[in-house]
């Protein structure tokens, strides 16, 4: 099988996903959707066009790449072509990937994203014609949710949505939504964007029950959607019920980082902006977490929450993700608004204090986490589900899948 993913190569989501058909025995395709370096991670894929510097030395030696580059000519990208035996041409984003499913023929186009790659393949089939391959729309986060209701958007996010001939989300949410929108190809089945995750080697990374530890973890987006300052100004209102207690941020942008310094400084709580680090530190440090609050004002499954679920920490997250579809509010976490401190201080209040809840909702996450998370369950629902479009497209043209 040949696939032809369209996505950000620098995206740890992009690498998981794609690590998921590793080994497969197949044949994968990147063509990228931004100007980023290819995640260290990839591997056993071709990547058609180097967004930012040709292969180094560390790049994981099943990595190839080719010699597209691309350029800024007034406010648009363009791409330069060099062939040995025709003349320099430019090339938009669009008429290169439309040329390069041409010169391929995939038997699958997967996005994964919108406003970028899906966008980006809706441009490309607009220039196919009736000559695209069966073409799988993955919704990532806020795609639907927020971009879906924004006047910029809307249009944009319908043709995808009318357009496609398969569509992946993360919820049940999502599915209802690009329903409601205009989908109207087949739905794949709701898995996490992420994969999932090697429960067996999470296992040793877990210190004690939850009620055991002293540390909290706050996820440190601040942008459009992410809500960290909220999420610091409630810890600051229950400071008293942190007295022993280590907060660490993580993914924090500057004016987190410099929020959380002066946290520390008014409340006297140990504070702590973590750096860059491997996945398996991340884990660790859920892992030592009593309770893990992430606020957005969008999402669908936060890849923390999963992972904090895993890890043992109670979870604490704000109603606008699909968290509900994964915890019950008051029983395996809680679930609040995202932009109301005192609410936010309320639920950590009760997380802090109640030692039977948060080592019961260990239990019980660890429990969905075997049920939903296994990373070889959710690998062959993948797995089937390319070959499930393989194979309904040599049906519909006669020819053996």
């Amino acid at each position: 099988m040949r696939i032809l993913f369209v996505a950000m190569p620098g995206s740890v989501h992009t690498a998981r996903w794609l690590a998921q058909v590793d080994g497969a025995g197949w044949d994968v395709h990147l063509f990228p959707s931004l100007w980023q370096p290819p995640h260290p991670h990839l591997n056993d894929v071709t990547v058609h066009t180097v967004l930012v510097g040709r292969r180094g030395p560390d790049s994981p030696p099943g990595l190839r790449v080719r010699g597209v580059w691309p350029f800024r000519r007034g406010s648009e990208t363009v791409y330069w072509l060099a062939n040995r035996s025709t003349a320099q041409r430019w090339l938009r984003p669009a008429e290169r990937l439309a040329r390069l499913i041409r010169r391929l023929e995939p038997d699958v186009v997967h996005s994964l994203e919108f406003q970028g790659a899906g966008y980006l393949v809706l441009a490309a089939r607009e220039r196919l014609g009736g000559r695209m391959p069966p073409w799988v729309a993955t919704n990532w986060g806020s795609d639907v949710y927020l971009f879906g209701r924004l006047a910029a958007h809307q249009e944009r996010v319908r043709a995808v949505l009318s357009q496609c001939d398969f569509y992946s989300c993360e919820t049940q949410r999502d599915v209802r939504l690009a329903r409601e929108i205009g989908l109207r190809g087949e739905v794949w089945p709701v898995v996490p964007n992420s994969g999932g995750l090697d429960l067996a080697r999470c296992e040793p990374l877990r210190s004690g029950v939850a009620s055991s530890r002293r540390l909290v973890v706050l996820k440190g987006y601040q942008h459009f959607a992410g809500r960290a300052l909220v999420g610091l100004r409630a810890l600051s209102r229950c400071a008293d019920a942190l007295r022993g207690y280590e907060v660490a941020v993580y993914s924090a942008s500057p004016a987190v980082a410099m929020a959380a310094e002066l946290f520390g400084a008014e409340t006297g709580v140990p504070v702590a902006v973590v750096p860059p680090c491997s996945h398996e530190e991340m884990l660790r440090l859920f892992g030592r977490a009593r309770v893990y609050l992430g606020l957005s004002i969008a999402d669908a499954i936060p890849t923390s929450l999963l992972e904090a679920m895993v890890m043992g920490a109670f979870p604490i997250q704000s109603s606008t993700s699909g968290a509900d579809e994964w915890i019950t509010h008051g029983e395996s976490g809680l679930i609040v608004p995202p932009e109301d401190p005192e609410e936010v201080e309320a639920a950590l209040r009760r997380a802090l204090s109640d030692d039977a809840l948060v080592d019961r909702a260990g239990a019980i996450n660890a429990d969905t986490a075997r049920r939903r998370l296994d990373s070889g369950s959710i690998r062959q629902q993948v797995l089937s589900s390319y070959r499930r479009v393989v194979s309904g497209t040599a049906a519909r043209s006669g020819k053996r899948a």
